[in-house]
């Protein structure tokens, strides 16, 4: 507990020139009996009034200075035990307290306040601003900072994930508002730049050293447990939370960034310059901006692409969300290239399918055309096996579709009915009835064959047909029920109703 120079002050005049007891200080001043002590600790004073009892750990002090001395991280349980097997006798918690009191303290470390050149350095990291709420998704709401170290100029801008390819799109939007990027880019040891490390053996992510070698920028990443060392986007980042989101109400994520964009080139470039108190940050970045990289003709391609298998159906799954392909690509392994706006899925260098991309959770994000062409493609294979059946079962029905489609007969509608006439006449019926309207001259069309069918029914003087192609709740109406013999029911009424009615 933090208290006041004043109150210490109350308590040491209190009890060196009052004479009043630690707990009467406490009760008087309301504070812990436990603060008023800390203080005359502090204080180095000796303690006026009462005669102290010596302490149990007096006579094993030098052992515990000497022990502490050559291990300061050894634990008071552990020191513990080691003073019981030599005599101590109190008890575990008043030796923790004692404990904490001799316990050396390491020396406070002094830093040099670090200065850079114009357009040598720049700082980047990662700031989550919590979650927004995008249909069924909860996306985390992450912001790219990147500041240029000496003039404190700074980038902005924010993304729905930390992914690699949020982190160079960032850097490539620095880069480009900048018109150039600094010479040296320091990084924490997050896995976007850093995959391992060992002491001083680093192992890059291949990625960031791709995107580097094209901007022709060293990166460089923060000595272990060293955040000084990248306090300049520490602190713009305190300033982003308290200057810029605090209480910023935006309709989505296009409407923040530009938000920040105007907010990084009014409020945030206004604010004077930390290392030239007398120059504003945009005219410290107008000095420096002659010194930044130049960057090259050609951008580079910062889009997500991974791979994506196709299965039964034409849909791509991609972070959360069902994207469609053409029908043709079902059972294939395609390829997903994804910027924060669109999502294009490739088959080779060829584009497939463009769609707009969504941010929500289990949605199904179709091309009407896709839909469309997969509709037509089962109906034509219907079309296709039913005219397969027919020309298996009548052969001559293939030249009855020949002169059909002469004529611009509907060949689907057709197939359709001669399906129904196979099912209701048998096959060599249909194939005798074709092969009569064939030598007939009639018009190619299942009404002639119809007539043919039913002329030879009637000669054969054959009941009206029935389609066997029946539902299974309509065939079982028409299934043979065996009736009960009535005498089992005069039995259950043990054959006394006649005499009843005698």
């Amino acid at each position: 507990m933090t208290i006041s120079t004043e109150l210490e002050a109350k308590i040491l005049r209190f009890y060196h020139v009052e004479k009043w007891r630690c707990g009467t200080i406490a009760r008087q001043l309301h504070v812990h009996r436990g603060t008023v002590q800390r203080v005359l600790a502090q204080a180095g004073l000796p303690r006026v009034g009462g005669v102290q009892r010596p302490s149990q750990i007096e006579l094993f002090l030098p052992f515990i200075h000497d022990t502490l001395k050559k291990f300061p991280s050894l634990t008071a349980s552990r020191l513990y035990a080691m003073v019981r097997e030599r005599g101590y006798k109190g008890g575990p918690d008043h030796f923790r307290h004692l404990i904490s009191l001799h316990r050396p303290r390491p020396p406070a470390e002094a830093y040099l306040r670090l200065r850079t050149l114009p357009g040598e350095q720049s700082q980047v990291d990662w700031a989550h601003f919590g979650h927004l709420q995008i249909g069924r998704a909860s996306r985390p709401l992450m912001a790219f900072v990147m500041v240029l170290s000496w003039s404190r100029q700074i980038w902005l801008k924010f993304f729905l994930d930390a992914r690699m390819d949020s982190f160079l799109l960032g850097h490539v939007g620095a880069f480009e508002a900048w018109g150039g990027s600094a010479r040296v880019l320091l990084y924490d040891n997050l896995k976007s730049a850093v995959l391992e490390r060992q002491g001083d053996a680093i192992r890059f992510n291949p990625q960031l050293l791709e995107f580097a070698s094209h901007y022709r920028f060293e990166p460089r990443p923060v000595a272990v447990r060293r955040g000084n060392e990248k306090g300049r986007v520490e602190r713009a980042i305190r300033f982003v939370r308290s200057s810029f989101f605090a209480a910023r109400k935006f309709t989505d994520i296009d409407d923040l960034n530009a938000q920040a964009a105007q907010w990084c080139a009014t409020v945030a470039a206004d604010r004077p310059c930390p290392d030239e108190p007398d120059i504003t940050v945009r005219e410290a970045f107008e000095r420096e901006k002659g010194s930044l990289l130049a960057l090259p003709d050609n951008p580079f391609e910062c889009d997500l692409q991974e791979p994506a298998s196709v299965g039964k159906t034409p849909y791509v799954r991609f972070d959360l969300n069902d994207y469609t392909v053409p029908s043709a690509y079902v059972r294939r392994t395609l390829t997903v290239r994804a910027d924060p706006h669109r999502v294009r899925i490739l088959d080779g260098a060829d584009v497939v399918a463009e769609h707009m991309r969504s941010y929500d959770r289990g949605q199904q994000v179709e091309n009407p055309a896709h839909i469309d062409e997969l509709v037509q493609r089962k109906r034509a294979a219907r079309q296709h096996r039913g005219l397969d059946h027919l020309a298996h079962a009548a052969p001559a029905s293939r030249a009855l579709m020949l002169r059909a489609a002469e004529v611009g007969g509907n060949i689907g509608n057709i197939t359709t009915q001669l399906l129904r006439l196979l099912d209701c006449y048998g096959a060599l019926e249909l194939q005798a009835a074709i092969e009569e309207t064939l030598a007939s001259d009639a018009a190619p069309h299942p009404n002639p064959v119809r007539e043919a069918l039913e002329r030879r029914r009637i000669a054969r003087q054959a009941p009206p047909p029935v389609s066997l192609n029946l539902p299974e709740h309509i065939r079982s109406k028409d299934a043979v029920v065996t009736p009960h013999r009535l005498e089992i029911y005069d039995q259950l009424t043990g054959g006394h109703d006649d005499d009843k009615h005698d």
